[in-house]
């Protein structure tokens, strides 16, 4: 369950016009979060950011489907549809059964090198190009200090 905080910021970002991945990266930040202050680890920094935007999609978060199998699109579409519909109880055992095997997991992964890693890795998909256009957007979008 995400925490209010962050499922407030989320919100803000929506009412402020920003993209679903930004309001998305509030869940994702968060789950790097409980990697690094130990509530349960993740095999690798893709596991904290797939663990992230499941929550987001649950919350409300309107991402569109991730591009992979079959299984994983089916997932991301259960998400979506959890996130429409009312809250219903999660089974205990289950519940039980994902913590204790994340508590297993190293907690390394959320470390500042593994995710900076992680973001370069995927920035080198993106073309050049793409690259530096999300650069001169940055800049404009950035806040005036």
């Amino acid at each position: 369950m995400p925490e209010k905080q962050t499922i407030e910021r989320a919100r803000e970002d929506a009412r402020e016009g920003k993209s679903p991945s930004t309001q998305a990266g509030e869940f994702v930040r968060e789950e790097f979060h409980h990697v690094r202050e130990g509530k349960h680890g993740a095999r690798s920094p893709q596991q904290a950011i797939a663990i992230g935007l499941s929550k987001a999609r649950r919350a409300g978060v309107k991402l569109g489907p991730p591009k992979g199998s079959a299984s994983l699109r089916k997932k991301a579409a259960q998400d979506s549809t959890a996130g429409k519909k009312p809250h219903h109880k999660t089974s205990r055992t289950r519940s039980s059964a994902v913590s204790g095997a994340l508590k297993r997991e190293p907690k390394s992964s959320a470390s500042h090198a593994a995710i900076s890693k992680q973001a370069k890795r995927s920035a080198t998909k993106r073309g050049p190009r793409a690259r530096s256009a999300a650069a001169v957007k940055a800049a404009h979008t950035r806040k005036a200090a």
